[in-house]
């Protein structure tokens, strides 16, 4: 058998993209492995937006914001979805083929060149690390569907020859590295409504492991030092810095928002000044990424630090709602 679905019927012509990454969203993507899994839920007819608890752990790292992903341990309770390592001692193709023939999905760090949902960025342009989730393999007609970023995309032909490495020669450099990949065993019970108490008891779970002071202050004290390394940087370097630090705290807070939101559709009370203050921190990082890039071509900092203190006031405002409730 050559041919193989995870999620038979999928169609990547005609798929729409779940509602966290409408259009209207201040963020509508925020990393590939969030954006991956929330598409992969929303196709299993799963509610990704139960499990975004883990967001409230969010830290500055000193050189980065905390790059925010769904833990597997939360996939497993909410959703019983068991995320585990496959190895690789093969052809990633011929792994990915046999675990799609048992119906599970394969995570797979891949090289954003190869990707045409890519184009205008990546694709064929430059090489970076990015995950998919194998959803169809054609081995024979070298065809692949794939969940990435915001949606579901199809590729073909010398795309599949280079996601699967197959225009690299056997012992060159290029393919002695295997890459890092996941596979999903569904569990044995049937998943229905989201019990809103697991989502609850993750949600303080998570909130044991939030930062023991302001991360937004932190990052305040540091940017000088930041500053400094962006004004001899090329601009290349501040969408780098922009993505892993500033998109990453509104992408992050604006999912906090989401989940607060469900779960006060699920009966929860009292988190209103929460899901705002969330939100403002999500509006208010998009506005000052802006800021920041003008900041870079004039190479005048003088204002942006101040900038920051909206979103330090938020996440005060965040976690003021969340301990009165929750800790």
């Amino acid at each position: 058998m050559t041919v193989a679905s995870c999620l038979p019927g999928l169609n990547p012509a005609a798929y729409q993209p779940h509602f966290l990454h409408g259009p209207e969203r201040n963020w509508p993507e925020t990393n590939c492995y969030v954006d991956l899994w929330i598409e992969v839920l929303g196709a299993m007819g799963l509610q990704p937006e139960a499990a975004l608890g883990f967001t409230v752990a969010q830290d500055f790292e000193g050189d980065q914001f905390t790059f925010f992903k769904f833990p597997p341990e939360d996939l497993a309770l909410l959703f019983d979805l068991n995320v585990q390592e496959l190895a690789i001692y093969d052809r990633v193709e011929a792994h990915a083929l046999e675990q799609a023939q048992r119906g599970r999905l394969v995570l797979i760090e891949v090289d954003s060149f190869y990707l045409p949902d890519t184009r205008g960025t990546s694709y064929q342009l430059t090489h970076g690390k990015t995950t998919i989730g194998v959803n169809h393999l054609d081995t024979d007609k070298r065809v692949m569907h794939y969940f990435h970023n915001a949606g579901f995309f199809a590729l073909e032909g010398s795309d599949y020859e280079g996601i699967f490495r197959q225009n690299h020669a056997v012992g060159s450099a290029q393919a002695a590295l295997f890459p890092y990949v996941e596979f999903v065993k569904t569990g044995r019970k049937k998943v229905g409504a989201i019990a809103r108490d697991v989502a609850v008891t993750l949600l303080k779970r998570h909130l044991q492991s939030r930062p023991t002071s302001n991360p937004m202050r932190a990052y305040q004290q540091a940017f000088p030092a930041h500053a400094e390394m962006l004004s001899q940087r090329p601009m290349e370097f501040f969408h780098l810095y922009a993505f892993n630090t500033l998109r990453q705290i509104g992408a992050n807070f604006e999912m906090l928002g989401s989940h607060l939101q469900w779960l006060v559709a699920q009966g929860e009370v009292g988190l209103e000044q929460g899901i705002g203050a969330a939100n403002d921190i999500a509006v208010n990082a998009k506005t000052i990424q802006f800021q920041l890039a003008r900041a870079v071509t004039r190479k005048k900092f003088d204002s942006f630090i101040a900038g920051l203190d909206p979103l330090a006031i938020a996440y005060d405002a965040v976690f003021a709602t969340l301990s009165k409730y929750y800790d």
